[in-house]
C-alpha cells in the first residue's frame, strides 16, 4: 500500500470532494463525503493548529497557523519532515503505526501545554494511510469547567483515601495508657518489649482495662507502625459472616456477596497488625482456619480455590479465661498455645488506684473539649472513687464521671456528686465490701494517704511473692531498688 501523496499546495489536503448535482443530493456516500469535508474545514478553522502525516510519520499537510506556531517559516517548509523534527513530543508516529486514536491528550510544548486530539486516516478500502492531529486549545483555559470538575473528583478521592487510611492507622500510643502506679509502669514496659519482638501477643484482662488501647500502642512502637492496623471484634459479628470478614470472599461466594469479591481483614492488614478482640468468643469452626493462618501465613478466601500469602502480626485479646475454655472444650488447645506466645495480663483499676487522678483529669479534659466548658474535680472526691471496686474498670470510671456531671449539671465534681452515682457497697458475689463502713460524720481521708496505703499494699505483696528478695520485688514493681528502699524507709518512719 502506498503512502498518501503530498499535497501540491501547503494548507490543502490531497483529494477534494467534487460538486454533486442536485440529483445526487440524497446519495448517502455523497452526503457523507460532503459532511466530512465540511466538518474537517470547520474543525481546521476553529482549532489552533492541524497537521497530517503519512505512515512514515512525515508531515504531508499542515495549516499556516500551526506552522508559524511551531517556528516554521511557512507551511511548505514543514512538508516532508519527520513530525518529531518540528514537534519533539508528538505522538503522531504512534497513531500512524497502530491505527489507534488518542482522542484527548495534553502535549507539552515549550512553556505551554497544548490540548490535542490525534486520529488515524484510512482510505476508501479501510487501509491505514496516516494520521491527522488537531490542537484544540493552546492553553487550558478552554478546559476550565472540565478541569474544575476533575479537580473536585480528585479532591474527593484523596479525602476518601485519607479517611480509609486513617481508619487503618493505630490511634493510640503508649502515652495514651495513663498511669504512674507500679502496675501501669510494668504494663507499659511489657508492651515495649512485645513491640520489639514482632510475635503474636495475647492480651488478657477484665473488660475496660484498655486491651484495645494497648494493642494500638504496641503497633505504634513496632517496626510495622507505618503499615495498616486493622481491628475486628469476634463477638460483634454474626458467625455466618465472620469467615468472610476475616478471610475475604470470592465473587458470588454466597447469596448477597459482592460480585467483585471482597478482601478480608487479614488481607487489609497485610504487612501490618491485625487486632482480634474477644478471641475467646470465636466459633470453633473458625478456630482451625485461624490456626492455619497463624502457622502458614496464608489465607483462603471463602468460595475460592486459591491461597493468598499475607504477612500479618496478630494481637489477640480476651476478657475470658481461655485456659478454662480449653479445659471444657470450647477453645482449641493448639490455637491457645499458638496465641499465647507472649501474654500480657492488664491490671484492673482496683489494683492501680494511684492512677485515679491522672485518669479522671484526662476524662474531664476530653469531656470539656466536647462540651466546650471547663471542668474540674475537688481533691476530696478521689477518696470516694478509691473506695469503689470498679468491676468495669476505666470504662466504668468514664461512665461514672459523665453521669455525675449530667445529673448534677455542675462544672466541679465533689465527693457528694460522685457518691450519688456510685452503687452502694455490698457483700454480694462479685463485689468487695469495705471492712468497716465509714460513719457519715467521719473525716474524708486525704488522697495522699489513700495513695500511700495502695503503695504499701503493692510493696508488701511484691515482697511476699519474691520471698523478701528486694531486687526482684523492685523489678516486679517497675521501680529501682533505691526507690524501693526509700519507700520502705518512709513506711517505717
Amino acid at each position: 500500500m502506498g503512502h498518501p501523496t503530498k499535497p501540491q499546495a501547503a494548507g490543502h489536503l490531497d483529494g477534494e470532494v467534487g460538486r454533486w448535482p442536485g440529483a445526487l443530493a440524497h446519495d448517502a456516500d455523497a452526503v457523507r463525503a460532503m459532511a466530512m469535508k465540511s466538518m474537517f474545514e470547520r474543525l481546521e478553522s476553529l482549532c489552533e493548529g492541524a497537521l497530517a502525516v503519512n505512515l512514515d510519520a512525515e508531515v504531508v499537510w499542515i495549516n499556516e497557523k500551526y506552522a508559524r506556531k511551531l517556528g516554521q517559516p511557512s507551511a511548505a517548509a514543514a512538508i516532508g519532515q519527520p513530525v518529531e523534527n518540528i514537534i519533539p513530543n508528538s505522538q503522531m508516529r504512534e497513531v500512524a503505526r497502530t491505527g489507534r486514536p488518542i482522542v484527548l491528550d495534553i502535549m507539552p510544548f515549550g512553556d505551554e501545554h497544548l490540548v490535542v486530539t490525534r486520529m488515524p486516516i484510512r482510505d476508501d478500502a479501510g487501509q491505514l494511510i496516516g494520521a491527522v492531529g488537531f490542537v484544540l486549545y493552546n492553553h487550558l483555559e478552554g478546559l476550565k469547567p472540565v478541569m474544575h470538575k476533575m479537580a473536585q473528583l480528585q479532591h474527593r478521592l484523596k479525602a476518601a483515601e485519607k479517611e480509609l487510611a486513617d481508619s487503618r492507622r493505630a490511634k493510640y500510643s503508649l502515652a495514651s495508657f495513663l498511669g504512674i502506679s507500679p502496675a501501669a509502669v510494668e504494663t507499659k514496659r511489657q508492651a515495649r518489649r512485645a513491640a520489639q519482638l514482632d510475635t503474636t501477643v495475647l492480651l488478657t484482662g477484665e473488660t475496660g482495662t484498655g486491651k484495645e488501647l494497648l494493642a494500638h500502642a504496641i503497633h505504634n512502637v513496632s517496626g510495622r507502625a507505618h503499615l495498616p492496623f486493622v481491628s475486628v471484634n469476634a463477638a460483634a459479628i454474626p458467625e455466618s459472616l465472620l469467615e468472610a470478614e476475616l478471610f475475604g470472599a470470592a465473587p458470588g461466594a454466597y447469596t448477597g456477596a459482592d460480585r467483585r469479591g471482597r478482601d478480608g481483614k487479614f488481607k487489609l492488614a497485610d504487612g501490618g497488625t491485625l487486632f482480634l478482640d474477644e478471641i475467646g468468643d470465636m466459633p470453633p469452626a473458625l478456630q482451625a482456619k485461624l490456626l492455619r493462618v497463624l502457622q502458614e501465613q496464608e489465607i483462603e478466601p471463602l468460595g475460592a480455590n486459591r491461597l493468598v500469602r499475607v504477612d500479618v502480626r496478630v494481637i489477640a485479646a480476651t476478657s475470658l479465661d481461655l485456659a478454662a475454655r480449653v479445659a471444657d472444650g470450647r477453645f482449641r488447645s493448639d490455637l491457645f498455645y499458638r496465641l499465647n506466645v507472649l501474654s500480657m495480663s492488664l491490671p484492673p483499676l482496683r489494683e492501680r488506684l494511684q492512677d485515679l487522678p491522672l485518669l479522671v483529669e484526662r476524662l474531664l479534659e476530653d469531656i470539656s473539649l466536647r462540651i466546650g466548658q471547663p471542668l474540674e474535680i475537688a481533691p476530696e472526691a478521689f477518696a470516694v472513687l478509691a473506695r469503689h471496686d470498679w468491676p468495669g474498670n476505666v470504662r466504668e470510671l468514664r461512665n461514672v464521671v459523665e453521669r455525675a456531671l449530667l445529673m448534677h449539671e455542675t462544672q466541679r465534681l465533689d465527693a457528694a456528686h460522685l457518691a450519688s452515682v456510685l452503687p452502694s457497697p455490698t457483700s454480694d458475689a462479685g463485689a468487695i465490701a469495705p471492712a468497716t463502713p465509714a460513719p457519715a460524720t467521719a473525716q474524708i481521708e486525704p488522697l495522699s494517704r489513700v495513695v500511700e496505703a495502695a503503695e504499701r499494699r503493692a510493696i508488701a505483696e511484691a515482697l511476699q511473692r519474691t520471698k523478701g528478695n528486694k531486687a526482684a520485688a523492685a523489678a516486679a514493681l517497675g521501680i529501682s531498688r533505691a526507690a524501693l528502699y526509700q519507700k520502705l524507709g518512709a513506711a517505717r518512719g
